[in-house]
Protein backbone atom coordinates (compact mmCIF):
# COMPACT_ATOMS: atom_id res chain seq x y z
CA UNK A 1 0.00 0.00 0.00
CA UNK A 2 1.08 3.56 -0.70
CA UNK A 3 1.82 5.73 2.31
CA UNK A 4 0.94 9.39 2.71
CA UNK A 5 4.68 10.09 2.74
CA UNK A 6 5.09 8.56 -0.72
CA UNK A 7 2.17 10.50 -2.14
CA UNK A 8 3.39 13.68 -0.51
CA UNK A 9 6.84 13.24 -2.07
CA UNK A 10 5.26 12.89 -5.51
CA UNK A 11 3.21 16.04 -5.02
CA UNK A 12 6.10 18.05 -3.59
CA UNK A 13 8.21 17.06 -6.59
CA UNK A 14 5.53 18.32 -9.00
CA UNK A 15 4.14 21.32 -7.11
CA UNK A 16 7.38 22.76 -5.78
CA UNK A 17 7.45 25.65 -3.32
CA UNK A 18 5.58 28.42 -5.14
CA UNK A 19 2.70 27.05 -7.20
CA UNK A 20 0.86 29.89 -8.91
CA UNK A 21 -0.50 27.86 -11.84
CA UNK A 22 -3.12 26.00 -9.85
CA UNK A 23 -4.42 28.83 -7.67
CA UNK A 24 -7.89 28.54 -9.16
CA UNK A 25 -10.91 29.42 -6.99
CA UNK A 26 -14.07 27.40 -6.56
CA UNK A 27 -15.03 23.77 -7.05
CA UNK A 28 -14.64 21.64 -10.16
CA UNK A 29 -14.89 18.09 -11.46
CA UNK A 30 -12.62 16.16 -13.77
CA UNK A 31 -12.27 12.83 -15.48
CA UNK A 32 -9.57 10.70 -17.07
CA UNK A 33 -10.14 9.53 -20.63
CA UNK A 34 -8.22 6.83 -22.51
CA UNK A 35 -6.76 8.16 -25.76
CA UNK A 36 -5.75 4.68 -26.90
CA UNK A 37 -6.93 1.14 -26.27
CA UNK A 38 -5.27 -0.79 -23.47
CA UNK A 39 -5.56 -2.32 -20.01
CA UNK A 40 -6.11 -0.06 -17.02
CA UNK A 41 -3.97 -0.20 -13.88
CA UNK A 42 -2.73 2.12 -11.16
CA UNK A 43 -6.15 3.31 -10.03
CA UNK A 44 -5.41 2.70 -6.33
CA UNK A 45 -2.41 4.99 -6.65
CA UNK A 46 -4.49 7.69 -8.35
CA UNK A 47 -7.08 7.36 -5.59
CA UNK A 48 -4.35 7.78 -2.97
CA UNK A 49 -3.20 11.02 -4.61
CA UNK A 50 -6.66 12.57 -4.65
CA UNK A 51 -7.54 11.22 -1.19
CA UNK A 52 -4.45 12.96 0.17
CA UNK A 53 -5.67 16.22 -1.35
CA UNK A 54 -9.22 15.77 -0.06
CA UNK A 55 -10.69 15.29 -3.53
CA UNK A 56 -13.54 12.83 -4.09
CA UNK A 57 -12.47 9.99 -6.40
CA UNK A 58 -14.58 7.44 -8.26
CA UNK A 59 -13.08 4.66 -10.39
CA UNK A 60 -15.44 3.75 -13.23
CA UNK A 61 -13.62 0.52 -14.09
CA UNK A 62 -11.44 -1.83 -12.01
CA UNK A 63 -7.75 -2.47 -12.65
CA UNK A 64 -7.32 -5.07 -15.38
CA UNK A 65 -10.17 -3.76 -17.53
CA UNK A 66 -9.65 -3.39 -21.26
CA UNK A 67 -10.60 0.12 -22.37
CA UNK A 68 -11.11 1.63 -25.79
CA UNK A 69 -10.39 5.12 -27.10
CA UNK A 70 -12.70 7.61 -25.41
CA UNK A 71 -13.58 5.47 -22.39
CA UNK A 72 -13.69 7.32 -19.06
CA UNK A 73 -11.52 5.66 -16.43
CA UNK A 74 -12.18 7.72 -13.30
CA UNK A 75 -13.91 10.88 -12.11
CA UNK A 76 -12.98 13.36 -9.38
CA UNK A 77 -14.70 16.28 -7.70
CA UNK A 78 -13.44 18.86 -5.24
CA UNK A 79 -11.68 22.20 -4.83
CA UNK A 80 -10.34 23.27 -8.23
CA UNK A 81 -6.91 23.99 -6.78
CA UNK A 82 -6.57 20.47 -5.37
CA UNK A 83 -8.04 18.73 -8.43
CA UNK A 84 -5.50 20.49 -10.63
CA UNK A 85 -2.64 19.81 -8.23
CA UNK A 86 -3.35 16.08 -8.25
CA UNK A 87 -4.02 15.83 -11.97
CA UNK A 88 -0.53 15.37 -13.42
CA UNK A 89 0.73 12.96 -10.76
CA UNK A 90 -2.39 10.80 -11.07
CA UNK A 91 -2.31 10.81 -14.88
CA UNK A 92 1.39 9.92 -14.90
CA UNK A 93 1.02 6.98 -12.52
CA UNK A 94 -2.10 5.59 -14.23
CA UNK A 95 -0.57 6.01 -17.68
CA UNK A 96 2.63 4.24 -16.64
CA UNK A 97 0.89 1.43 -14.76
CA UNK A 98 -1.63 0.95 -17.58
CA UNK A 99 1.23 0.72 -20.05
CA UNK A 100 2.77 -2.09 -17.98
CA UNK A 101 -0.59 -3.86 -17.73
CA UNK A 102 -1.19 -3.49 -21.46
CA UNK A 103 2.25 -4.87 -22.37
CA UNK A 104 1.72 -7.75 -19.95
CA UNK A 105 -1.69 -8.62 -21.43
CA UNK A 106 -0.15 -8.66 -24.91
CA UNK A 107 2.58 -11.04 -23.75
CA UNK A 108 0.14 -13.29 -21.90
CA UNK A 109 -2.19 -13.47 -24.91
CA UNK A 110 0.72 -14.31 -27.20
CA UNK A 111 1.97 -17.07 -24.89
CA UNK A 112 -1.49 -18.55 -24.29
CA UNK A 113 -2.05 -18.98 -28.03
CA UNK A 114 0.62 -21.68 -27.80
CA UNK A 115 0.21 -23.01 -24.25
CA UNK A 116 -2.69 -22.03 -22.03
CA UNK A 117 -0.86 -23.06 -18.85
CA UNK A 118 2.43 -21.17 -19.19
CA UNK A 119 2.88 -18.17 -16.89
CA UNK A 120 4.32 -14.86 -18.00
CA UNK A 121 6.21 -13.14 -15.21
CA UNK A 122 7.99 -9.86 -14.66
CA UNK A 123 11.37 -9.44 -12.95
CA UNK A 124 13.02 -7.11 -10.43
CA UNK A 125 13.84 -4.69 -13.26
CA UNK A 126 11.44 -2.13 -11.86
CA UNK A 127 11.59 1.62 -11.26
CA UNK A 128 12.93 2.41 -7.76
CA UNK A 129 10.04 3.53 -5.60
CA UNK A 130 7.42 2.20 -8.01
CA UNK A 131 7.91 -1.55 -7.70
CA UNK A 132 4.61 -2.13 -5.90
CA UNK A 133 2.67 -0.20 -8.53
CA UNK A 134 4.44 -1.94 -11.41
CA UNK A 135 4.07 -5.41 -9.92
CA UNK A 136 0.36 -4.84 -9.34
CA UNK A 137 0.07 -3.60 -12.92
CA UNK A 138 1.59 -6.87 -14.13
CA UNK A 139 -1.04 -8.77 -12.18
CA UNK A 140 -3.76 -6.53 -13.66
CA UNK A 141 -2.48 -7.54 -17.09
CA UNK A 142 -2.71 -11.24 -16.24
CA UNK A 143 0.96 -11.79 -15.44
CA UNK A 144 2.84 -13.18 -12.46
CA UNK A 145 4.82 -11.00 -10.05
CA UNK A 146 7.78 -13.42 -9.71
CA UNK A 147 9.67 -12.59 -6.49
CA UNK A 148 8.74 -9.22 -5.06
CA UNK A 149 12.14 -8.70 -3.45
CA UNK A 150 15.30 -10.61 -2.60
CA UNK A 151 13.76 -12.16 0.50
CA UNK A 152 11.03 -14.02 -1.40
CA UNK A 153 13.28 -16.55 -3.12
CA UNK A 154 16.95 -17.38 -3.46
CA UNK A 155 18.28 -17.11 -6.98
CA UNK A 156 21.66 -18.72 -7.55
CA UNK A 157 23.16 -16.76 -10.43
CA UNK A 158 26.21 -17.15 -12.60
CA UNK A 159 28.37 -15.04 -10.28
CA UNK A 160 27.53 -17.33 -7.35
CA UNK A 161 28.41 -20.39 -9.43
CA UNK A 162 31.66 -18.78 -10.57
CA UNK A 163 32.67 -18.17 -6.94
CA UNK A 164 31.54 -21.44 -5.34
CA UNK A 165 30.60 -23.92 -8.04
CA UNK A 166 27.01 -24.96 -8.80
CA UNK A 167 26.46 -27.70 -6.22
CA UNK A 168 28.31 -25.87 -3.47
CA UNK A 169 26.39 -22.65 -4.13
CA UNK A 170 23.02 -24.40 -3.89
CA UNK A 171 24.09 -26.20 -0.69
CA UNK A 172 25.36 -22.91 0.77
CA UNK A 173 22.01 -21.18 0.36
CA UNK A 174 19.95 -24.24 1.31
CA UNK A 175 21.60 -24.14 4.72
CA UNK A 176 20.52 -20.51 5.22
CA UNK A 177 16.88 -20.42 4.11
CA UNK A 178 13.61 -21.47 5.64
CA UNK A 179 11.97 -24.65 4.40
CA UNK A 180 9.31 -22.38 2.88
CA UNK A 181 11.79 -20.54 0.64
CA UNK A 182 12.37 -21.83 -2.86
CA UNK A 183 15.77 -21.91 -4.50
CA UNK A 184 16.11 -21.09 -8.18
CA UNK A 185 19.28 -21.77 -10.13
CA UNK A 186 20.24 -19.90 -13.28
CA UNK A 187 21.97 -21.94 -15.99
CA UNK A 188 23.27 -20.89 -19.39
CA UNK A 189 23.49 -24.33 -20.99
CA UNK A 190 20.84 -27.06 -21.31
CA UNK A 191 23.45 -29.54 -20.05
CA UNK A 192 23.55 -27.72 -16.72
CA UNK A 193 19.79 -27.94 -16.15
CA UNK A 194 19.78 -31.51 -14.76
CA UNK A 195 22.88 -30.69 -12.70
CA UNK A 196 21.02 -27.81 -11.06
CA UNK A 197 18.05 -30.07 -10.34
CA UNK A 198 20.31 -32.74 -8.86
CA UNK A 199 21.91 -30.09 -6.64
CA UNK A 200 18.51 -29.29 -5.15
CA UNK A 201 17.01 -26.50 -7.26
CA UNK A 202 13.26 -26.04 -6.99
CA UNK A 203 13.27 -23.93 -10.16
CA UNK A 204 15.78 -23.92 -13.00
CA UNK A 205 16.14 -20.71 -14.98
CA UNK A 206 17.24 -21.35 -18.55
CA UNK A 207 18.81 -17.99 -19.25
CA UNK A 208 19.79 -16.32 -22.54
CA UNK A 209 19.25 -19.42 -24.67
CA UNK A 210 17.50 -19.82 -28.01
CA UNK A 211 14.19 -21.71 -27.80
CA UNK A 212 15.65 -24.99 -29.10
CA UNK A 213 18.20 -25.04 -26.25
CA UNK A 214 15.52 -24.14 -23.71
CA UNK A 215 13.47 -27.09 -24.91
CA UNK A 216 16.48 -29.40 -24.47
CA UNK A 217 16.91 -28.15 -20.92
CA UNK A 218 13.22 -28.66 -20.10
CA UNK A 219 13.31 -32.24 -21.37
CA UNK A 220 16.30 -32.97 -19.14
CA UNK A 221 14.54 -31.84 -15.95
CA UNK A 222 12.55 -34.07 -13.59
CA UNK A 223 8.81 -33.33 -13.48
CA UNK A 224 8.88 -31.88 -9.96
CA UNK A 225 11.29 -29.08 -10.92
CA UNK A 226 9.86 -25.94 -12.51
CA UNK A 227 11.46 -24.57 -15.66
CA UNK A 228 11.71 -20.86 -16.40
CA UNK A 229 12.99 -19.12 -19.53
CA UNK A 230 14.38 -15.62 -19.44
CA UNK A 231 16.77 -13.28 -21.22
CA UNK A 232 15.83 -10.80 -23.92
CA UNK A 233 12.42 -12.34 -24.61
CA UNK A 234 10.14 -10.01 -26.58
CA UNK A 235 6.48 -9.93 -27.56
CA UNK A 236 7.49 -11.43 -30.90
CA UNK A 237 9.43 -14.33 -29.36
CA UNK A 238 7.14 -15.13 -26.42
CA UNK A 239 5.25 -17.80 -28.42
CA UNK A 240 8.52 -19.53 -29.35
CA UNK A 241 9.53 -19.81 -25.70
CA UNK A 242 6.03 -20.79 -24.56
CA UNK A 243 6.21 -23.70 -27.00
CA UNK A 244 9.34 -25.13 -25.32
CA UNK A 245 7.43 -26.61 -22.38
CA UNK A 246 8.65 -24.16 -19.74
CA UNK A 247 6.38 -23.36 -16.83
CA UNK A 248 7.30 -19.67 -16.76
CA UNK A 249 8.47 -17.10 -19.29
CA UNK A 250 9.90 -14.05 -17.52
CA UNK A 251 10.37 -10.68 -19.22
CA UNK A 252 12.09 -7.62 -17.81
CA UNK A 253 10.60 -5.55 -20.61
CA UNK A 254 7.15 -5.78 -19.04
CA UNK A 255 8.24 -3.14 -16.54
CA UNK A 256 11.37 -1.46 -17.86
CA UNK A 257 10.27 -0.86 -21.45
CA UNK A 258 6.48 -0.66 -21.51
CA UNK A 259 5.25 2.58 -23.14
CA UNK A 260 2.76 4.56 -21.08
CA UNK A 261 -0.88 4.32 -22.10
CA UNK A 262 -1.93 7.68 -23.52
CA UNK A 263 -4.58 9.23 -21.27
CA UNK A 264 -6.02 12.75 -20.95
CA UNK A 265 -7.41 14.51 -17.88
CA UNK A 266 -10.28 16.88 -18.59
CA UNK A 267 -12.10 19.19 -16.21
CA UNK A 268 -15.83 19.75 -16.34
CA UNK A 269 -18.52 17.26 -17.37
CA UNK A 270 -18.03 14.14 -19.52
Amino acid sequence: MLTDAQVESWLVEDIGHHDVTNHVPGETSGHLVAKEAGVVAGLDAARAVFDYLGVEFEALVPDGTRVEVGDTVFRVEGAARDVLRGERVAVNVVGHASGVATRTRQAVDAAREVDDTVRVACTRKTTPGLRGIEKRAVVAGGGDTHRLDLSHMVMVKDNHVAEMGLAAAVAHFRERVSFTTKVEVEVESPDDAPKAAAAGADVVLLDNMPPKNVEQGVLALPEDVLAEASGGITLDTVPDYAATGVDVVSMGSLTHSAPALDCSFRTGGD
